[in-house]
């Protein structure tokens, strides 16, 4: 039986960019969630939404307790409901990212899900602003809401695949693709092949200088991204 490839993309600053929107929630969302007003900013930059929220409550004075970190999540996914109508307006898709989506969905080999810092909810809410959920099994999904560590989201997502697909994923055929060393670090620790494009903070020498097997400047060749994800 032919072995399949597990491709797990990042979302922000890989296939979309909500720069500045995602960020603005947090002022309200805090608030609703702890009654004060937020001093310091969170720090984002390929991490998990439980390490930021964590961080965030910390730098402001507040202990990071399950409960108030459970009601911060639920009021961000609020904020992300009200705004989602402003998204294709406000946010926008990143070159080749549909294209991308598109060829690896027409090829039988590969399956398509997200290992991403988001909360499950605003990763639906983000992708389907533009029609990305489409291709992608968002039910297999490493998501933010597990664990501080980004690396612990890639085994928890090749689990899941594994027990839907009823076959195990060899580490070297599973593909993380991102922006950040954090998705280099999340792919090379768990010995998995990690693609990584330059559309975020990030230059092409430091994702290179990270480790990662490929570097991109973009997903806009879509050849180029077939062929680094095949290998």
């Amino acid at each position: 039986m032919t072995k399949k490839r597990l491709v797990l993309w990042d979302i922000d600053h890989t296939l979309v960019d909500f720069t500045e929107l995602g960020s603005a929630w947090y002022a309200t969302a805090f608030t609703a969630a702890t009654g004060a007003t937020l001093r310091v900013n969170p720090v984002f930059g390929g991490r998990t939404e439980l390490a930021t929220t964590t961080d965030l409550l910390t730098a402001n004075g507040f202990e990071a307790a399950p409960e108030t970190i459970e009601a911060l999540f639920k009021a961000l996914v609020a904020e992300s409901e009200r705004a989602a109508h402003r998204f294709p307006v406000e946010a926008r898709v990143l070159p080749g990212a549909a294209e991308a989506l598109t060829a690896f969905a027409g090829h039988d080999g590969v399956v398509q899900t997200l290992v991403t810092g988001n909360l499950p909810e605003i990763s639906r809410h983000k992708l389907a602003a533009f029609g990305l959920q489409e291709h992608l099994d968002l039910e297999i999904g490493g998501y933010g809401t597990l664990s501080v560590h980004r690396p612990d989201l890639v085994p928890h997502a090749m689990g899941l695949a594994a027990a839907k697909h009823g076959t195990e994923f060899d580490a070297d055929e599973v593909v993380v693709i991102g922006d950040t060393p954090n998705d280099v670090k999340a792919a090379l620790d768990n010995g998995a092949v990690s693609v990584a494009v330059a559309t975020g903070h990030f230059s092409a020498g430091e994702l290179s200088a990270a480790g990662a097997h490929t570097v991109l400047p973009d997903l806009a060749d879509t050849d180029a991204v077939r062929a680094a994800v095949l290998r």
